[in-house]
C-alpha cells in the first residue's frame, strides 16, 4: 500500500484566491457533470431486473449454519461482500483494505435503513476468524466454503452483491460488481481521491513527479 507522501514532495503550483476561485469553478462544471451522470447511472440500477438465487445455502459462521435467506436477519436486503480465498495463511491485501474500511457504527446505520451488511469467503471459517480477531473486525462473516454459492455468483475473485427478500423467502439478486466498482464503498479511497496526492498508485494519471507506487506494493 501508498506510505504517506513526504514533506517534500512536488506540489501544485501557488496562485492568487482568485485564480484559485476560477479554477476551482472550472472543475466544479466537471464535477456537476459527473454527478448528474452518476445519479442517471443510480437511477438505471435500480430498473436492473432480478434472478433468484438458492435461499437455503448455508454459511458456517461462529454461532453454527445459516442460509442466505438467514442473513438477512430482520431487514429485508442485504449486501455481501465475497472475500477472496487465496489460500492457507494467505489474505487478499485488496479485501484485507475493504474489511479495515467498514466502521460498527454503518452497519448499525444500514440496519436501519433495512439493509444487513455481511462478509462471506471460501476460507475456512477457522482463517476467518483469525483475521476478524487480528484485524478487530466486527462486521458478520461467514464462510461459503463447499457451497456453491461463489459459482452461482460468478466470482473469480471479489465481488459485492445486493439482494432482496420477499415475504415467501424467496431471494433475488438485484445488482453485483466488482474490481473498481467496490471502490464506492470504501472511505479511505474516496478521501483520497479528493487529496492533491490521490491514491499514490501507478494506475493514476498525475503530473510528472508526483509520488506513486505499485497498486499492491
Amino acid at each position: 500500500m501508498p506510505s504517506a507522501a513526504p514533506l517534500d514532495a512536488p506540489k501544485p503550483k501557488i496562485v492568487s484566491a482568485e485564480e484559485y476561485a476560477k479554477a476551482r469553478d472550472e472543475l466544479l462544471k466537471a464535477e456537476k457533470e459527473a454527478t448528474r451522470l452518476l445519479d442517471r447511472v443510480a437511477a438505471q440500477r435500480r430498473r436492473l431486473p432480478m434472478v433468484q438465487f438458492d435461499s437455503s445455502c448455508n454459511f458456517k459462521g461462529p454461532e453454527g449454519d445459516k442460509t442466505l435467506l438467514e442473513l438477512f436477519g430482520d431487514d429485508t436486503q442485504l449486501a455481501l461482500y465475497q472475500f477472496m480465498d487465496l489460500g492457507p495463511g494467505k489474505i487478499c491485501p485488496g479485501c484485507e483494505h475493504m474489511g479495515d474500511s467498514i466502521p460498527e457504527f454503518a452497519l448499525k446505520q444500514l440496519h436501519d435503513r433495512g439493509i444487513s451488511f455481511v462478509f462471506a469467503s471460501n476460507m475456512p471459517l477457522e482463517q476467518i476468524e483469525e483475521c476478524k480477531k487480528e484485524h478487530g473486525w466486527k462486521m458478520p462473516f461467514y464462510s461459503s466454503r463447499g457451497t456453491k454459492f461463489t459459482d452461482d455468483c460468478g466470482c473469480k475473485y471479489f465481488m459485492l452483491s445486493m439482494f432482496v427478500r420477499d415475504a415467501n423467502g424467496n431471494v433475488y439478486r438485484t445488482y453485483s460488481t466488482t474490481q473498481r466498482g467496490v471502490d464506492r464503498i470504501v472511505f479511505s479511497n474516496n478521501i483520497e481521491d479528493l487529496a492533491v496526492y490521490g491514491r499514490q498508485e501507478e494506475w493514476e494519471d498525475s503530473p510528472e513527479g508526483w509520488p506513486q507506487h505499485p497498486t499492491y506494493g
